[in-house]
């Protein structure tokens, strides 16, 4: 169960990496881990000239439902300073097995800091002051990374970077590599093909005491992700995304649809 649940994450990792523009867009995708059509995730990002945020959802499909019922919501928003840099005001957590509920939720000083976080299990809270903890400083959190990726590359069509990250518990880099362009075929599971970008994103495993998802993702086995543009409003938005290797076995990420929201 915990490498599953490990799995699991990582799925839902991976659909944090959508690169959109000024506008609304909403995914819906299909995850398959090895031989399982594992999950059902919805993941939605707006972006303006001055905030952001990101909310998502994930539920465990057909088998893995029965045998490890899951679910998790996601939600980070904040704003874009005139310099163009983002600031975390809202971060917030929750997820469900059969036996546990868990919930997360960090808080921001004025300059996009975190100052404490407060977790729970099964209803039973925790608070811990984060306020001088040095690995802060120069970091961001993990979703806002991938705002900030996002409007990278909807502005500039090009994925390189390297961000800092504090997970109100340990710091990494998350490195993002530009992989060229490459033909996609649509297929059962999703109706996008066409010339795109493919790209990377690796993870620098600065505090490497952690047990938790990013710990499964080595410079060895990188996720890659493919990025395409919709027709109508030339927003981009990825297709797939591809690991070689979990404890379960590949993992695919399909689009099987998207909304843009006007």
């Amino acid at each position: 169960k915990p490498m599953f649940k490990k799995t699991l994450f990582l799925s839902l990792f991976l659909l944090y990496s959508q690169p959109l523009h000024a506008a609304g867009i909403k995914h819906d995708f299909i995850v398959h881990i090895g031989i399982f059509d594992a999950s059902r995730t919805s993941f939605e990002y707006n972006l303006d000239k001055k905030h952001y945020l990101t909310k998502s959802e994930v539920k465990t499909n057909g088998f893995f439902d029965t045998v490890y019922p899951f679910t998790a919501e996601y939600y980070t928003s904040g704003d874009i300073m005139p310099d163009g840099s983002f600031k975390t005001q809202v971060y917030r957590y929750k997820s469900k097995t059969r036996s546990n509920r868990r919930t997360k939720e960090m808080f921001y000083n004025k300059e996009g800091l975190p100052v404490y976080r407060i977790s729970s299990k099964n209803d039973k809270s925790k608070k811990v002051d984060i306020t001088q903890d040095p690995k802060n400083a120069g970091t961001t959190d993990l979703q806002t990374v991938f705002a900030e990726i996002s409007k990278q590359y909807a502005e500039l069509r090009f994925c390189d970077s390297r961000m800092e990250v504090f997970d109100g518990k340990r710091r990494f880099d998350v490195i993002f590599k530009d992989e060229g362009d490459e033909e996609l075929i649509p297929g059962k599971y999703s109706p996008y093909g066409g010339t795109a970008r493919k790209c990377s994103l690796y993870i620098d495993k600065l505090d490497t005491n952690g047990d938790g998802l990013l710990w499964q993702i080595t410079s060895d086995r990188p996720i890659y992700f493919w990025i395409l543009e919709e027709k109508r409003t030339k927003l981009p938005f990825i297709a797939k995304a591809y690991i070689e290797e979990t404890p379960l076995g590949e993992l695919n990420v399909y689009t099987s649809q998207i909304t843009v929201k006007d």
